[in-house]
């Protein structure tokens, strides 16, 4: 278990040490000038010059991404030279929409999704089934965006019943807080529920036909029972995995759906400052997504080695 764990770790810092250098390498070989867009097509060459040295873009590339690595592992992302602040604070400050965003996701997603399949299996092939693996087929094809403006219009413009966008900060209004973040989070969630119904059928219909289901069911047990006490909790190691994907998927994914309902999240400030050619800013709110998509699937694959020894076993040397 050490050296899986260890490998493991390894490859998560060999992974975001990449994920840098890309980042690094893709937005400074982009076209046009950062300090030039700032300033605007009439600043004259020697404010172009003095913005560039200001914001380190005359030395050379190496010596830069060295110094952006090394500032990150202590803490500090740089300056937003747009939004005159600091890069971690900015950060900070956006991280307090798109986690909670995310995460009341995931728990919508996992306690519509997972039953469905659950029931979907025990009806396996009957017309219940069919329905539902159809209503999940058609949850997959609809856009997030497409489905969390039909929800405005239903329970924001015609019920009244939740606010069409914005956000009230935690600190002021938990209560506003939260339901500012419902309907982005049933946006969010539709997806990705289909997806999980779909697979726990899966997983259940292939345990369905393992041995210890039809000892159960030679005990007297009755297919359902015998898939409920039985069949379930091994049904759910292949589940684990889609989770992590799935929290990682929403946390990097929720650019289109904070600016449909104006969420001051981490995903609209790396929209916004992508318009405003903020490298700095870019480099570091898109290494944090990075960073978080990587620890979940290191957290994914280590619970997955908890609950299934038999990884543990192949992995060992």
């Amino acid at each position: 278990m050490i050296a899986f764990f260890v490998r493991r770790v390894l490859g998560f810092a060999v992974t975001l040490f990449l994920a840098a250098v890309a980042i690094f390498a893709v937005l400074n070989v982009l076209p046009g000038d950062p300090a030039q867009f700032t300033l605007g097509l009439n600043a004259s060459p020697d404010a172009v010059a003095r913005l560039r040295a200001q914001m380190g873009l005359d030395r050379p590339a190496p010596e830069r991404f060295f110094d952006w690595l090394f500032g990150m592992l202590r803490g500090d992302f740089g300056q937003s030279y747009t939004q005159r602040a600091p890069v971690a604070q900015l950060i900070w400050d956006r991280v307090g929409v798109t986690v909670p965003l995310a995460v009341m996701a995931m728990v919508i997603s996992a306690l519509v999704g997972l039953p469905l399949g659950i029931l979907a299996a025990r009806r396996r092939g009957k017309p219940l089934d069919t329905a539902l693996m159809v209503l999940a087929q058609t949850g997959i094809a609809i856009p997030n965006f497409w489905f969390g403006m039909l929800l405005t219009l239903v329970f924001a413009v015609a019920l009244r019943w939740l606010p069409p966008g914005g956000f009230t900060p935690w600190h002021e209004n938990p209560g506003l807080a939260f339901r500012g973040l419902i309907l982005p989070a049933l946006a969010l969630a539709l997806p990705q529920a289909s997806i999980l119904a779909r697979v726990m059928r899966t997983a259940l219909v292939d345990v369905t036909g393992q041995d210890f289901i039809r000892t159960a069911r030679a005990k007297g047990l009755t297919l359902g029972e015998a898939v409920w006490r039985h069949g379930v909790r091994n049904a759910l190691l292949p589940v684990l995995t889609i989770l992590g994907l799935q929290f990682a998927f929403l946390i990097a994914g929720t650019i289109i759906v904070e600016n449909v309902f104006y969420l001051p999240g981490l995903g609209r400030l790396v929209f916004n400052a992508v318009l405003e050619r903020d490298l700095v800013l870019v480099q570091g709110a898109t290494i944090i997504l990075v960073l978080v998509v990587t620890a979940t699937m290191l957290i994914t694959d280590l619970t997955y080695a908890l609950v299934d020894p038999r990884l543990r076993e192949r992995t060992t040397p």
